[in-house]
Order: structure tokens, then C-alpha cells, then sequence
């Protein structure tokens, strides 16, 4: 039996209304999102008139009005001053004829509602409604309004104190990067000045790019291929300094180069296995640190592990540097665990795999897509 599509409507009148609301509500909410400047109000506040179906509205704060979409823009500087009063009261107030003074017989904005856009308990700005005249109703939808734009504006607040925690992780992680490092590497460059020019001077270029890639203004993602690029200059630096004595294996599957993960959060894993394998070195027969890093592609997932054969760790204080115990002597592990969890949820922290005498193997998963995860 064949069926046929028919297009039906969506329903009575009050579903309809309910999905205008709904769509304006949608079409402010990105703008809010980012604060209230400017920019975002003149995005917003015509999709906020829409929503209360009103003749004009105007978004302000605490210096004055930042936006105004409809009719009666010539009331802005009258209402401007407003907004100061409701940001002393922290009420809601209604602007009636007598502050509105107007010689347009046939303007539609008569009164207007100045409703407090309040953000952890701190008063931002206001949402001003221009109408003909004010009712209940208006006024108890213009209060619902403006709580929800101070949700998205509290959202915005969370969003920028959670980039603020981030950045400033990733300085602390950048602070922990060893000065001796920075040290023995010039100093091993400096030693193939005079025996081997070439090699030195592809050194220094290799020094150069790990340096301006570690501290650099960066976003917080960046791609796999980008931070394992960056690995590969720090161990070609290190094999420089220790020669035979470090021996590295690398294997990447190619289709997890794209992959976004948190910027930095590959090198101190390898830092920390290239300073344990190299302790245990002069104990081996042969003297040599062993270090691999495979990177492979399981279907939604992306998994790389960090593999030393090195003195390995008591599992206990592994534990506590997980949690952030600073007196713990490991490059960065806290700060990786909790930027991976952030991200992804904690499901997705470091695995960490060691005894005393057994090498140790870290183990991140990262999702190859992950909802606000992107370059």
C-alpha cells in the first residue's frame, strides 16, 4: 500500500505561538552567549521584540542603553536614564507619559517596562519594552524575559571564567616546562657549532619551532598532528643530548592526525617518560632508555599511550599526582588528567599503568567528535 506524505499544520494557535517563542528565543540565545557588549545586544534584542510581540525594545547596561530594534527611538536617551535607577533599586520599574514626553501624535510607544538583567546576584543591565501602554501581563512577560537573557548572560560569565581557568592551566603547565631542558638543549647546540654546523643549525630551528609552539597565545585545542609535531622537536632535542642512550619508536595512524585535543597535553606524558627511562638507563646492561608512543584509531576513538621502560612508580603516588599534589615529581600530570576530564568528561582521564621496576605506560582516549571540542 502505497503512502502518500500530506503536510499538516502544527497544530492550534497556541502551538504555533509556542514555537515562534521558542524559535526567537533560539535565534537570541548565541549572541547573549557571548555577554552583554554592544555587538550581542544588536543581535539579540530584535529576536527578544519578536518574542514579546511588542513595538519596541531596547537592551541596556549600567552606562545606558547599547541597543534599540522597533519604533520609538527617539525615547532612548529618556530611557537611558532609567535604566541608572532600576540598577540602584533592582526593581523592575514602568516609564509612563509623564517621562515620556512625546509630540508624535501617533507614536506606538507610550510607556515602557525596564525590567533588571541580574547575574549572580549582580545587576548588568536591563531590558526596556515599548508599548502603546502596559498591562499585567506585559509586565509579567517582560520580567520572564529578562530572567531568561540573565541565564544566558550567567552562562556567558560561566563560559569565560571556564576559558580563564583553562588558559591559565595551561600557563601553569607551560611554567612547570624544565629551564634545564631549555638549558642542555642550547647547550648540546652550542657543542655542534664547530664539529657539525649543518646539524646545529637544524637544531636551533627545531628548538625554535618547540618554543614558539609551547608559549605561544594558543587556543585551547589543537589537532593531534600539531602536538605530536611538537613531541617529535623535543625528542630530536633530547636525542642530541643523550645520543644512543634514548631510543625512541613512534607509530601514528594516520586518521587520528585531525583529532582535537587539549593544547600541550601530550608533551608532559612524554617528558615524564623520557626523565624515568632515562634514570634506569645506567642500571640496564646496555644503557639504554627505551620510549614509544603509539597513537591508534578504534572506531569512535582515538588512543594513545606513552610507554617507558624506566624505573616505573609506586601507583600510590601516582594517585596523588593525579589529584595535583605539587610535591609530586611529575611534569604535569594533575593538569592533563583535569583538562582531559573538562573536555570530555571523566570517563576520558589519564590511565596510568606501573609498579617499582615495571616502566610505566600512560593511556589517553579522546572521542574523535565531541560536542564544543574544535580547532
Amino acid at each position: 500500500m502505497a503512502w502518500r506524505w500530506r503536510r499538516t499544520s502544527l497544530g492550534g494557535e497556541a502551538d504555533r505561538a509556542a514555537f515562534r517563542a521558542l524559535h526567537n528565543a533560539s535565534l537570541a540565545s548565541p549572541a547573549l552567549r557571548e555577554g552583554l557588549t554592544t555587538t550581542s545586544a544588536e543581535k539579540s534584542v530584535g529576536h527578544l521584540r519578536a518574542l514579546l510581540g511588542t513595538p519596541a525594545a531596547g537592551l541596556g547596561d549600567a552606562s545606558g542603553l547599547l541597543a534599540w530594534d522597533g519604533l520609538g527611538g527617539h525615547h532612548r536617551s529618556q530611557l537611558a536614564a532609567t535604566i541608572g535607577q532600576v540598577a540602584e533599586t533592582g526593581r523592575t520599574m514602568i516609564v509612563d507619559e509623564r517621562t515620556l514626553l512625546c509630540d508624535d501624535g501617533g507614536c506606538q510607544v507610550r510607556q515602557a517596562i525596564v525590567s533588571p538583567l541580574v547575574v549572580e546576584d549582580t545587576l548588568v543591565g536591563a531590558l526596556v519594552v515599548g508599548a502603546p501602554h502596559t498591562t499585567g501581563g506585559l509586565v509579567r512577560a517582560a520580567d520572564e524575559v529578562a530572567s531568561w537573557v540573565s541565564g544566558q548572560l550567567e552562562l556567558a560569565e560561566l563560559d569565560l571564567s571556564r576559558t580563564r581557568l583553562m588558559e591559565a592551566e595551561v600557563r601553569a603547565l607551560r611554567a612547570q616546562i624544565s629551564p634545564h631542558f631549555i638549558y642542555n638543549s642550547l647547550g648540546a647546540i652550542a657543542s655542534f657549532v664547530r664539529t657539525d654546523p649543518d646539524r646545529a643549525r637544524e637544531l636551533l630551528l627545531e628548538f625554535a619551532d618547540f618554543t614558539r609552539y609551547s608559549f605561544r597565545r594558543h587556543g585551547e585545542y589543537t589537532t593531534l598532528a600539531e602536538e605530536l609535531r611538537s613531541v617529535e622537536r623535543y625528542l630530536l632535542l633530547e636525542q642530541a643530548r643523550f645520543g644512543d642512550r634514548l631510543q625512541v619508536t613512534l607509530q601514528v595512524a594516520p586518521e587520528v592526525l585531525p583529532v582535537a585535543v587539549p593544547f600541550l597535553c601530550i608533551q608532559p606524558l612524554v617528558e615524564n617518560a623520557v626523565r624515568h627511562g632515562l634514570e634506569a638507563s645506567a642500571d640496564k646492561p646496555d644503557g639504554v632508555g627505551r620510549l614509544s608512543i603509539t597513537a591508534r584509531d578504534l572506531d569512535q576513538e582515538c588512543v594513545l599511550e606513552v610507554e617507558d621502560d624506566g624505573t616505573g612508580e609506586d601507583p600510590e603516588r601516582v594517585r596523588r599526582a593525579l589529584a595535583g599534589d605539587a610535591s609530586m615529581d611529575s611534569v604535569g600530570l594533575g593538569n592533563v588528567d583535569a583538562r582531559l576530564r573538562n573536555a570530555y568528561g571523566d570517563d576520558y582521564g589519564l590511565v596510568v599503568e606501573t609498579a617499582p621496576g615495571a616502566g610505566t605506560k600512560v593511556i589517553v582516549r579522546v572521542p574523535k567528535f565531541a560536542p564544543g571540542v574544535q580547532v
